[in-house]
């Protein structure tokens, strides 16, 4: 009995500080929607330069209504369907590619040092320029050039990011590896696999919000109608900016979702971690 009233408490705890930490948050975007709603009717700001935020909303649940209603569809969710997929292929590719040749730069010093000119230039050039390239190697309509697009992205800092987690490692405990004679592998998944974890979150962390950003940035340039790049710019071509704006919306919630996950794989991946920062 003692057992299961200190797991409430410790849970009731954690929703407490959980409540504080993100209310601060809460209260500052609910504050600035409200600010926004004001503000246009106040200086009355024309629809087509800013609609209000109660007029996206509704543009919003009817597109949900369309969604739910099994006679018809919705051209918004079709295209946030279609991102997400570019997304989510561009950013496995990406970030897949970039930790396996860490795994395998890290290994050569030599190595390391010879690609961070690329990774520097590569980070260097803005998403617009791989856009028509990749287009025209892939085809316009192809999902495979935007993600592309967003492998290249994400590719770098993943990669970065996880030699520095793989090569930054206690000199005393590698010490006391090499005193056990264990084998480079052994060290390599008893050591430094466990030493680059929090590194190789923290660039999916970045990762998670980028790749979205590349996807749609890719489709203005070029795509199928319902994808939400394309979307967004036919509907802002037709000044109907509410649903722009509604697209914008989707893309946001996909943003935050993908990040979400990515904390929530991180901690199951890494208990000890957290365990101990909290501490």
């Amino acid at each position: 009995m003692a057992t299961a009233n200190q797991q409430e408490e410790t849970f009731s705890k954690r929703s407490i500080d959980a409540m504080r930490y993100y209310f601060p948050t809460i209260m500052v975007a609910i504050s600035v929607l409200l600010l926004w709603e004001f503000l246009v009717v106040i200086f009355d700001i024309q629809q087509f330069l800013l609609p209000k935020p109660s007029v996206i909303l509704g543009k919003f649940m009817e597109e949900v209504d369309l969604f739910l209603d099994p006679d018809s569809s919705s051209l918004l969710f079709n295209a946030t369907r279609a991102t997400f997929y570019e997304a989510l292929g561009g950013f496995i590719i990406g970030c897949g590619s970039g930790i396996l040749l860490a795994l395998i730069t890290a290994r050569w010093t030599v190595l390391t040092e010879a690609m961070m000119p690329f990774a520097i230039a590569a980070n260097s050039v803005p998403i617009i320029a791989f856009a028509p390239i990749m287009n025209n190697w892939f085809g316009i309509t192809n999902p495979f050039s935007k993600m592309a697009i967003v492998a290249i992205i994400v590719f770098f800092p993943t990669m970065i990011n996880t030699v520095r987690g793989l090569t930054l490692v206690d000199e005393r405990q590698l010490e006391l590896m090499h005193s056990y004679a264990a084998t480079p592998f052994k060290i390599l998944f008893s050591l430094r696999i466990p030493n680059a974890l929090p590194y190789i979150f923290s660039a999916l962390r970045v990762a998670s919000p980028l790749s979205l950003i590349g996807a749609v940035v890719a489709e203005f340039f070029g795509g199928p109608r319902a994808t939400l790049g394309v979307f967004i710019t036919q509907e802002a071509s037709a000044f109907d900016f509410a649903r722009a704006w509604t697209a914008i919306l989707m893309a946001s919630l996909i943003g935050i979702s993908f990040y979400i996950v990515v904390l929530i794989a991180e901690r199951l991946a890494m208990p000890w971690y957290h365990e101990q920062q909290n501490l």
